[in-house]
């Protein structure tokens, strides 16, 4: 009866450590399992990432040319308004004021990427749009529900 005492491993569940460079006693050789010469049988042999025997490295052969602005470039947490209005319907946003930090506290947005809120849909609720910016469409439609939009500075 097994015991919590006298537990062991299931057979061939585990291996012993492959020990190279023993000698011929351990089942690897003389070689210790790295073949014949070259560079990777040697002691302390290491080749850096990419490294291509001398040809020139696939990263240095291909062209690096135009402008890029990946690092800089603002990215937005974007929410359209047949979705705001599904929220309002549903209660989980209040009507009277959306904006990034009610949105953020309901998690309807996730991150810390500023709100953009775009004008796919329609709204039939007057709600006030604070701390986010506002596409052309969506303003109108917000302004024509009876609400507004109040952009800061």
């Amino acid at each position: 009866m097994k015991h919590i005492g006298n537990l062991t491993y299931q057979e061939g569940s585990k291996q012993s450590k492959k020990r190279i460079g023993r000698g011929q006693g351990s089942g690897h050789g003389g070689t210790s399992t790295k073949g014949h010469k070259g560079q990777k049988s040697r002691s302390g042999a290491s080749i850096s990432i990419g490294f291509e025997g001398g040809q020139m490295p696939l990263h240095r052969r291909v062209p690096k040319y135009g402008f890029t602005n990946h690092k800089f470039k603002t990215t937005y947490s974007v929410i359209n308004l047949d979705k705001l209005q599904k929220f309002i319907d549903e209660g989980q946003i209040e009507s009277s004021n959306v904006g990034y930090t009610t949105l953020k506290k309901s998690g309807i947005i996730k991150g810390r990427n500023p709100l953009k809120v775009l004008g796919n849909g329609e709204i039939k609720t007057a709600i006030t749009i604070t701390d986010a910016k506002v596409t052309a469409s969506a303003k109108d439609k917000i302004v024509t529900a009876g609400g507004s939009v109040k952009i800061d500075g």
